[in-house]
């Protein structure tokens, strides 16, 4: 008689076990997925960070190719194109970004960023007057400036590199830029010191060293300026001023700087040997 129990109560057993263990695979799955997510993510950042960019955009591509709906994937690949140095395929695919339904202002700053880096400022400045006064982020007054820059408008050009400064941790770069606008106008003073304030945020910036160097000697300050620098930056930091002074007719002092380059250098400095041959030979440089 109590056959039919215990048969019973084995088969809610069954379906007990079988419901749990339903759950279980379930919870499983889902571990995984939230894995695979991270997983996917890390990825993507190192990707996009410290991978080759050439393997990065082959990522991208085909992580793009198979889930054509991901904007983050579309992102992805328009920012390795630009790492890779194909401004131009870059600027194609954030044409596509900027069409997605989940699209943002700053999708579009960087449309307008591949299209600078592709010479194709009109088209970029088009794109920046598309987006709302209220966008304010650090790459859209960066790249505003540089327009303002080609335009020759001055004025605007230094509120928006003002402006940019204060929109980051990590200034160098934008101080640079903004020293060379002030270079290229003849305005040497102020261009020295920003490239000198580049330094104090970023002090192996060697592009700013080497227009520091030239802003001073712009002044006929024909003394290296006190930024670290190891002994290869020096000699081809003395090799700068010393072209800048013989361009302003400082031949003599040209003379000594390329001498003291030469002497300097680590190893052979072909460059400055040649100019101080050339100049010993009465050849214009």
């Amino acid at each position: 008689m109590r056959h039919p129990v215990l048969v019973a109560l084995c088969l809610g057993s069954t379906v007990f076990l079988s419901a749990c263990q339903q759950n279980s695979d379930e919870q499983v799955q889902r571990a995984l997925k939230d894995i695979n997510v991270i997983d996917e993510s890390n990825l993507n950042e190192v990707m996009l960070t410290v991978a080759d960019p050439n393997e990065a955009v082959a990522y991208f591509a085909k992580a793009s190719q198979q889930n054509p709906d991901r904007i983050d994937l579309m992102r992805g690949l328009g920012k390795s194109l630009s790492r890779a140095q194909k401004p131009t395929e870059a600027a194609q695919i954030w044409r596509r970004v900027i069409e997605h339904p989940e699209a943002t202002s700053e999708d579009r700053v960087m449309l307008a960023d591949t299209l600078i880096r592709s010479n194709q400022w009109a088209e970029a400045k088009a794109e920046l007057n598309q987006i709302p006064p209220t966008h304010e982020s650090f790459d859209r007054y960066r790249l505003e400036a540089m327009i303002a820059d080609s335009d020759k408008n001055w004025k605007k050009a230094d509120s928006f590199y003002e402006i940019a400064v204060g929109l980051t941790t990590k200034p160098a770069g934008v101080l640079n830029n903004w020293g060379f606008s002030k270079l290229t106008r003849g305005e040497h003073a102020g261009a020295e010191k920003l490239f000198a304030e580049a330094l104090t945020y970023d002090p192996g910036l060697f592009t700013a060293k080497n227009n520091l160097v030239l802003a001073r000697a712009a002044q006929r300050k024909y003394d290296l300026p006190v930024v670290r620098m190891t002994q290869t930056e020096r000699a081809e930091l003395l090799y700068s001023m010393a072209l800048a002074a013989i361009k302003q007719g400082d031949v003599t002092v040209g003379k000594g700087l390329l001498q003291q380059a030469i002497d300097t250098h680590p190893q052979f400095f072909e460059a400055a040997t040649r100019s101080l041959e050339a100049i010993d030979a009465n050849v214009t440089l």
